[in-house]
């Protein structure tokens, strides 16, 4: 059965750093793309970066490029989001996703996922 874990959140100070990980297991076939989404409080989930696991292409949402980085560990089936300069506004529960079949921009813009993990809390706070 295709599961999706996330870990690694917490609550870091503003300019801070934090790596949650996504850990996939359970899926054959064709390479899928991850993505990482989040959701904060009264607002829409979001695409914050995708991930073609076949060649590496990624995606990123304009308020977190350079600061965020998505990358991967094959031998792990894990996928990390390396978050830098960390702000107030990146408070959010962070999903990661999986989805075959469509592009890296459109997997985040549309915010397109067949498998979601369970989220895993990350706050911005001093």
């Amino acid at each position: 059965q295709l599961q999706l874990v996330e870990s690694g959140g917490g609550l870091v100070q503003p300019g801070g750093s934090l790596r949650p990980s996504c850990e996939v297991s359970g899926f054959t076939g064709i390479r899928p793309s991850i993505g990482w989404f989040r959701q904060a409080p009264g607002k829409d989930r979001e695409g914050v970066s995708c991930l073609r696991l076949s060649d590496g292409l990624t995606y990123y949402a304009d308020s977190v490029k350079g600061r965020f980085t998505i990358s991967r560990d094959n031998a792990k089936n894990t996928v990390y989001l390396q978050m830098n300069s960390l702000k107030p506004e990146d408070t959010a529960v962070y999903y990661c996703a999986l989805r075959r079949g469509i592009s890296v921009q459109t997997m985040c813009a549309m915010t397109l996922g067949d498998y979601w993990g369970q989220g895993t809390q990350v706050t911005v706070s001093s």
